[in-house]
C-alpha cells in the first residue's frame, strides 16, 4: 500500500500554519474536558464540575512541558548537551508519552494541593480522560509521517514518502491508534463505570498502557540514534513501559487488599 499523501498542514493563511499533529493535541484535550464534566456529576467524583476546567488547564501545562522534557531526557540528552537551546525549539518537533505521563502527575499534584483533593482519587478521576487524546496523537504521528514501523511484507504494509530508504512498513502509528488509544480507553472506561477501591483505575490505566505500548513496539521502527536497548530487541520504549506496568499491577495490589482489609475491620 502506499500511503495517502496527507498533508500535515490543516490550515495555512500566510505565513501561519496549523498543523493537524497540533489539533489532534486539542482534539484530546477537548474530548478530555467534555468526558471530566460528565463524570463529575458521578456522586463518587473526586472532581467537581466547577474544577473540571482548571484540572484541564493543569492537564495541559503538564502534557507540553512534561512531553517536550520527557522526549529530550528520554531520547535525546546526548544532542541536548551538544545544544541545550534545543530544548525550547519545539517546533522541530520532539514529544513524549512517558515525559508527558510524568508532567501530567506533577500537574495533577499541583492541582490537588491548590483543590485540597485526595491525589490517587483524582489520578482515578483522570486516568479514564486520557486515552482518545494519546489516539488522536497516534493519527496525528500518521499524517505527519513520523514513528513508521518496521520493515514488512503483510498485505497492508505501506510506503512511506518521507522514507529516505523506500520501504514497505508496518502502519505502527496506526497499530499504537488502535492498540493504546481506543482499545486502552474501552479497558479502562469499562472498569471505572462501577465504583473501584481507589487507586484501581490508575493502576488498570498504566498497567495496562505499558502492556499495550509493549506490544506495539515489536513492530515499530527503532529510533535510528538509540536502536535496540537491552537482549538485542527491547527498544527505549519498552523499557520505559516496565516500570509502568510493575507500578501499575502494584496500585492494582494495594487497592484491592486495602479494601478487604477494611472490610475486615467493619
Amino acid at each position: 500500500m502506499v500511503y495517502p499523501e496527507i498533508d500535515p498542514v490543516a490550515l495555512a493563511l500566510g505565513p501561519f500554519k496549523v498543523h493537524w499533529y497540533g489539533l489532534t493535541y486539542l482534539g484530546g484535550l477537548f474530548f478530555a474536558w467534555w468526558l471530566a464534566v460528565i463524570r463529575s456529576r458521578r456522586a463518587d467524583a473526586a472532581v467537581g464540575r466547577d474544577q473540571v476546567d482548571d484540572l484541564i488547564f493543569y492537564a495541559a501545562i503538564g502534557i507540553v512541558l512534561g512531553g517536550r522534557l520527557g522526549y529530550v531526557v528520554f531520547y535525546g540528552l546526548p544532542r541536548l548537551v551538544e545544544d541545550p537551546l534545543w530544548l525550547f525549539r519545539v517546533w522541530e518537533g520532539g514529544m513524549a508519552f512517558h515525559g508527558g505521563l510524568l508532567g501530567v502527575i506533577a500537574a495533577l499534584y499541583l492541582f490537588c494541593r491548590r483543590q485540597q483533593i485526595a491525589f490517587v482519587r483524582a489520578a482515578d478521576f483522570v486516568a479514564p480522560l486520557a486515552p482518545v487524546g494519546l489516539a488522536l496523537g497516534r493519527l496525528g504521528n500518521f499524517i505527519g509521517q513520523e514513528l513508521w514501523g518496521r520493515p514488512s511484507d503483510v498485505p497492508w504494509a505501506m510506503v512511506f514518502p518521507a522514507d529516505p530508504l523506500g520501504l514497505a512498513r508496518h502502519p505502527s502509528q496506526l497499530y499504537q491508534f488502535a492498540l493504546e488509544g481506543c482499545l486502552l480507553f474501552v479497558i479502562v472506561f469499562t472498569f471505572s463505570r462501577q465504583p473501584r477501591p481507589t487507586g484501581a483505575v490508575a493502576g488498570v490505566f498504566l498497567t495496562a498502557y505499558g502492556v499495550l505500548r509493549f506490544t506495539a513496539e515489536f513492530f515499530r521502527q527503532p529510533d535510528a540514534h538509540i536502536g535496540y536497548q537491552a537482549f538485542g530487541w527491547m527498544t527505549r520504549g519498552q523499557l520505559l513501559c516496565v516500570p509502568m506496568v510493575i507500578i501499575g499491577l502494584a496500585m492494582l495490589v494495594w487497592a484491592f487488599r486495602s479494601t478487604s482489609a477494611r472490610s475486615h475491620h467493619t
